[in-house]
């Protein structure tokens, strides 16, 4: 946007924001075109190629990503907790004729995903009543989740080791996440599918078994007990 339309968003003056952007202009951080508006500059991108490069996961899942949706031809992400939001960090599209995306640094609030549950998934219960405003618990069709409802399925992808969810985003799609977890056992990030809702439940329990393998294979966290877990998931 052009200077004068973000002072008047930041209820800021003019002279401050200009200075503002002049400072971070010279550092390459920001950039602005020849009609005066404001974008993000060089440096950023720089900065965000370097992070790549050097966060492991986010290296190694960005690989494993593609490798999900090259070999089962569904659209596979990487997302992560940023600022108590589910961030997608990496996507691939797949082959199958009715595609399904989110573009790379959508935030979305944690309720609406799988993914959303298993982040949360080592939270107490008051620990999560206390991130999730009532603004997250409203899906965009307009339906409302009970706080109640969602620890529960926080506990139960905790549980499981894996979440399904239908219908939360779109009427049309499911989700299929599955941890990458962190020493103490914690996720820090996930893999998931996200597929047609019409997906037959033995494609959605195939799907989910390559997903947990490919999450785990990320982790540096091994737990017997996940293990039996998916065992047991895979019998049902």
């Amino acid at each position: 946007m052009k200077i004068r339309d973000l002072a008047r968003e930041l209820n800021a003056p003019r002279s401050s924001i200009y200075e503002i952007v002049r400072t971070l202009s010279e550092a390459g951080l920001l950039e602005t075109n020849s009609d005066g508006r404001v974008f993000f500059g060089k440096s950023l991108y720089f900065y965000g190629v370097d992070y790549l490069r050097e966060h492991d996961i986010v290296r190694r899942g960005r690989d494993e990503v593609d490798r999900l949706a090259r070999e089962t031809g569904e659209t596979s992400q990487l997302c992560m907790l940023h600022e108590n939001r589910y961030l997608v960090v990496h996507m691939r599209a797949g082959t199958q004729p009715f595609r399904i995306s989110a573009d790379i640094g959508t935030q979305i609030p944690l309720p609406w995903t799988a993914s959303g549950r298993l982040l949360l998934s080592h939270l107490e219960p008051a620990e999560i009543r206390a991130m999730i405003g009532p603004e997250d618990l409203r899906l965009p069709g307009g339906q409302f989740i009970e706080i109640e409802d969602f620890v529960a399925s926080v506990q139960a992808a905790r549980r499981d080791g894996y979440c399904v969810t239908s219908g939360l985003v779109d009427a049309y799609t499911r989700c299929i996440a599955a941890p990458v977890l962190d020493q103490q056992g914690h996720a820090v990030a996930t893999l998931c599918f996200v597929v047609r809702v019409d997906t037959s439940a033995n494609r959605i329990a195939e799907l989910r078994d390559i997903l947990s393998e490919s999450a785990q294979s990320l982790s540096l966290f091994r737990s017997p007990a996940t293990g039996a877990a998916h065992r047991g998931a895979a019998r049902r």
